[in-house]
């Protein structure tokens, strides 16, 4: 389904009936990631996913897409579905976005799972990884998609999930190099929301891969451990409900069930 905001148009799905649950994709990813987990959580709950800004079939606003900006598509959506409160779980850069919107408007939130994400901002060296990704995407966004989705995963997972790479990457070279950068961007100035999350009253789930190439595992412990957020740990990379399928689809209905 499509909404009209600000002359772009945002899309969405809704289906199921029961306590609202949104899913929010991650970086070069959109709504399709969801595909296998809908079937298994929208039997006894209403399932709303949202293609954010520059993702998928969303459009663009402008060239910064800032978690706060995305947030507000998502407020959006749920007043347009008259929701009142949500679960919330977001992948990555979904994780962002989940963060700025809960901090927006925290009597939303029934609960809020951090997927292979992180509270903390970028520091300088991620800053800068940021700005070259930006040149990279400019020179060549083809070469950059096809290098970025793999190395999202656990080395040795690349070549049995190869099969899902391909469909992930054909669907990223799908999106606008406005889309890519501008969300680049936004990840890049996003404040830091560790003492947020800390003192959110509401339920907090923060999903971990040991062996995630892009946030590192030590430092996601401690942000999970200071929040007194519920850990859920796995052996593999950056993309659980694809490496971790099964273990993932337990843990997210144990998450907004229990």
């Amino acid at each position: 389904m499509i909404l009209e905001h600000k002359g772009t148009t945002i899309f969405y799905s809704d289906q199921g009936a029961g306590d609202c649950v949104v899913l929010l994709h991650g970086f070069l990813e959109n709504s399709n990631m969801w595909n296998d987990l809908i079937p298994e959580i929208s039997n006894k709950n209403r399932i709303v996913c949202i293609d954010l800004l520059g993702h998928g079939k969303s459009g663009c606003l402008g060239y910064v897409h800032t978690m706060e900006l995305m947030a507000d598509v998502v407020d959006i959506v749920l007043n347009h579905l008259k929701i009142k409160k949500t679960y919330i779980i977001g992948h990555s850069m979904g994780g962002y976005v989940a963060l700025a919107f809960a901090e927006k408007h925290p009597n939303k939130v029934k609960g809020l799972c951090l997927m292979n994400s992180t509270t903390a901002a970028d520091d300088m060296a991620r800053k800068q990884n940021r700005d070259r990704a930006i040149i990279a995407v400019k020179q060549n966004h083809k070469t950059f998609i096809r290098l970025a989705i793999g190395n999202l995963f656990r080395p040795k997972n690349r070549k049995i999930f190869s099969e899902k790479i391909k469909e992930i990457k054909q669907e990223a070279l799908k999106m606008p190099l406005q889309g890519i950068i501008a969300a680049l961007e936004g990840m890049k100035i996003r404040e830091n929301k560790n003492e947020f999350f800390k003192q959110a009253d509401f339920k907090k789930m923060i999903i971990i891969g040991r062996k995630d190439p892009v946030l590192e595992h030590t430092t996601l412990i401690q942000i999970a451990t200071s929040s007194n957020a519920e850990i859920v740990e796995f052996s593999d990379g950056h993309m659980s409900h694809i490496e971790n399928k099964k273990e993932f689809t337990y843990n997210i209905l144990h998450f907004i069930e229990k």
